[in-house]
């Protein structure tokens, strides 16, 4: 077996500060992810657990540890309290969420926009099992820092298939919620200094003006812009006309 991937490397240029992807079919029928790096290539599984192992028989150890609470639960008389997640659990848990993070990294570049948002979607839950189970805040928070990112990207990805649909309202409407929610965040954790000078939070609002700015004009507001014009240019008549445009599409 030859193990030198030379002859892939010089087909494949890096591209430094750029997201080199691809996509193709694996000899076993399944979809894989490329994705170049500097020394060599990354790959991974396009569904499922990226690296494409079953963790105690299941996906991913995410659903182990969601298995493990239900069998908790059911010999508890259904209450969860008492169960918790160790440092070490939930170490394994971030490494298996990097996986992740790669993946939807690439789905975004190659415009799988419903990917990321099932796998931005995933790392989430995982983020609010932690949180709830861990036994440490501090621990809880090397995972939860991370939270802002992660609803920028599923946004982003939620934004672009609503402006694929020319949804404009929706997309300004998921955006705005998302700099919101973002902001909430650190206002629960006490940390608007974070969120005054978060990254996530300036590029959705430069997003959210571009947008605007894009957004088809609706039918009132294009007789809004002719009215405007009319009565500027002293156009008397056809202001009273473009009025009662207004007034029936009011009606």
């Amino acid at each position: 077996m030859n193990f030198d991937i030379s002859h892939l490397l010089e087909h494949w240029s890096y591209e430094p500060g750029q997201v080199v992807v691809r996509r193709f079919k694996g000899k076993d029928g399944e979809d894989k992810i490329q994705l170049r790096v500097d020394l060599g290539i990354l790959q991974m599984n396009a569904e499922g657990r990226p690296d494409g192992k079953r963790p105690f028989g299941h996906e991913s150890l995410f659903e182990h540890h969601q298995t493990q609470l239900e069998k908790y639960r059911a010999t508890h008389d259904g209450d969860d309290e008492g169960f918790k997640l160790y440092a070490e659990d939930i170490g394994k848990l971030q490494q298996e969420g990097i996986q992740y993070h790669h993946r939807y990294i690439c789905l975004f570049q190659i415009e799988d926009f419903a990917g990321v948002v099932r796998d931005t979607s995933r790392n989430l839950q995982v983020f609010d099992f932690v949180a709830k189970y861990a036994d440490s805040n501090d621990i809880a928070w090397s995972l939860q820092q991370f939270r802002p990112q992660l609803l920028m990207m599923r946004v982003r990805a939620k934004g672009a298939l609503a402006l694929k649909s020319d949804d404009y309202p929706k997309a300004i409407d998921l955006i705005s919620h998302a700099i919101d929610e973002i902001r909430e965040f650190y206002n629960q954790h006490s940390r608007q200094d974070l969120a005054d000078h978060s990254g996530e939070i300036q590029s959705l609002e430069v997003w959210l003006q571009e947008v605007e700015t894009k957004r088809p004009l609706s039918e009132m507001e294009k007789l809004q812009h002719e009215l405007e014009e009319a009565v500027q240019t002293e156009n008397y008549e056809k202001a009273a006309k473009v009025r009662d445009a207004m007034k029936k599409i009011k009606t």
